[in-house]
């Protein structure tokens, strides 16, 4: 699936594996190492009645409890295939590692079908003034101090940078990127900014993850999802808005679109996907 797209070849891949029933985890890990993707995920049996349906993440070094595209790209192949169906009210629940994930299934005029998922209540901690100054030196790049850079815990750092021309313009040291995110445990780094009052998306997102392997996931719902929660936790909705759409994935030559809504209660990220390739593993 390409994820964040109705275009096949932009946005981010996910490979979906659907009925991994026998699979163990090293084999998981050895098919997700292969595709070479930032995720692969692997539909397994429920082991929660509520739920409809289990899945495992994998990028290509490690598991993962929880990641947006994945989870949006597993729920598009799902009810593509027919094996599930949102229920009445458009809801769907994803068992993963991080628990029980509710996505909201709605067609909308353009006949374009877009899943939701709310991320999981993330626990928020700044980084030190020493880890800032750090990640100041990896970007090469100003970062907005007044809105002090943090470790959004679905495991991503997020920083906010002058202005969306800053965040496409980053050339970031990805040595030391991995050395900082394995010292404090974070998947990687998320930096975002804010787009020219015209443009299409409010802001400019990018996500770098070298310590999984990943140097630069093209487009990535679950750091977008940490973003939409940094600019709660550091009261600029009032802002941005309740609900806006972000971009990623210019700086590799990919067109991923994003709708966040944010309130109080939960940070909810949308998207559209589609199917590239159908097929059967060998194993």
């Amino acid at each position: 699936m390409d994820v964040f797209t109705s275009v096949p070849f932009k946005g981010n891949p996910v490979a979906v594996v659907l009925r991994a029933v026998g699979l163990t985890a090293e084999q998981m890990q050895q098919i997700a190492n292969w595709t070479n993707l930032s995720k692969t995920t692997f539909v397994l049996p429920t082991t929660d009645s509520k739920a409809d349906y289990r899945v495992r993440i994998f990028t290509p070094g490690a598991e993962l409890p929880f990641a947006g595209h994945p989870t949006i790209g597993t729920a598009h192949a799902l009810l593509e295939a027919g094996l599930v169906r949102a229920k009445d009210d458009g809801t769907l629940i994803q068992e993963c590692g991080a628990g029980l994930i509710k996505l909201k299934v709605a067609r909308e005029a353009s006949g374009e079908q877009w899943i939701s998922f709310d991320l999981p209540e993330p626990k928020i901690t700044a980084l030190t003034d020493d880890r800032v100054d750090e990640l100041e030196t990896i970007l090469g790049s100003p970062l907005r101090r007044e809105f002090q850079p943090a470790l959004v815990d679905v495991r991503w750092i997020v920083a906010q940078l002058p202005n969306a021309k800053a965040v496409l313009s980053s050339r970031p040291d990805l040595r030391r990127m991995k050395v900082q995110d394995t010292k404090v445990k974070a998947t990687g780094l998320v930096i975002f900014g804010e787009n020219e009052e015209k443009a299409f998306a409010r802001i400019e997102v990018r996500a770098f993850a070298p310590a999984h392997g990943v140097n630069e996931d093209p487009v990535c719902g679950s750091g977008n999802g940490s973003v939409g929660a940094f600019i709660r936790h550091t009261n600029q909705m009032a802002h941005f808005g309740d609900e806006f759409l972000s971009s990623q994935g210019a700086a590799v030559g990919r067109a991923g679109v994003l709708r966040l809504a944010v309130n109080d209660q939960t940070v909810q990220v949308g998207g559209v996907a589609v199917t590239c390739i159908d097929g059967l593993i060998s194993t």
